[in-house]
């Protein structure tokens, strides 16, 4: 735990409020987001609860923040991925079977991500007031636009339909997430009754179908535009 002295300066304020981040991401690490409180976080940022509210206004809207940094960083690291996965002159079906296969497997190792993705719209747009939340949707629709503009490099035919099939894969992506934490109770009525199994799902393999699926509609309904 570290103790802090009054922040002075603009410069210590922004290193005030990266600490609250990386500590609050630290901590994410090892329990989901919605377990994460305020007064755990400031315990271990080592500053008082109402000095953390002084640079967030919520335990909410620091997690929001961490989502875009998360996705973020996920999004840079897709280039390289996709480029050595995907087959240039295969059809377009194959290519987005390609494409959902590089997301799913790469969400797969973005936890933080995932489960943050899967608690934005219960959780972390609650309890935010209208600026933060703007702010935090400015920020969304930039990292759909810039895995668009992935998209659209491997898969052209999406045409017009790009952004919204992006979005529309992030909102899947938290879905599948939730489905695929089952609870304890859930894990042990799966032992017991192996008949119930066949409803668990594996998050990377039912994500890249949904995926693959999702693009292939949306390609057949790229197509019909062209007609």
């Amino acid at each position: 735990m570290t103790t802090f002295q009054r922040a002075r300066s603009e410069e210590q304020r922004e290193i005030r409020r990266q600490t609250i981040l990386d500590t609050a991401a630290a901590m994410l690490d090892r329990m989901p987001a919605t377990a994460l409180t305020l007064n755990e976080l400031s315990r271990h940022v080592g500053l008082a609860k109402s000095n953390v509210l002084r640079y967030f206004e919520s335990r909410e809207a620091i997690l929001l923040e961490l989502l875009d940094r998360g996705w973020r960083q996920w999004t840079a690291g897709l280039p390289e991925q996709l480029t050595a996965s995907i087959t240039p002159d295969a059809p377009p079906v194959q290519r987005g079977q390609e494409f959902a296969a590089v997301l799913a497997h790469s969400l797969a190792q973005h936890r933080v991500l995932c489960d943050l993705l899967s608690a934005q719209a219960g959780v972390l747009e609650h309890n935010v007031s209208a600026d933060v939340a703007a702010r935090y949707k400015r920020a969304a629709i930039a990292n759909v636009a810039a895995l668009a503009a992935l998209a659209r490099q491997y898969l052209p035919e999406l045409g017009r339909h790009c952004d919204q099939l992006c979005a529309q894969a992030f909102m899947v992506s938290g879905a599948v997430w939730t489905h695929a934490q089952p609870s304890a109770a859930m894990l042990t009525a799966y032992e017991a009754d192996p008949s119930l199994a066949a409803l668990r799902m594996d998050f990377t393999t039912t994500l890249k179908d949904m995926l693959a699926t999702l693009i292939a509609g949306t390609l057949t309904m790229a197509e019909l535009d062209l007609h």
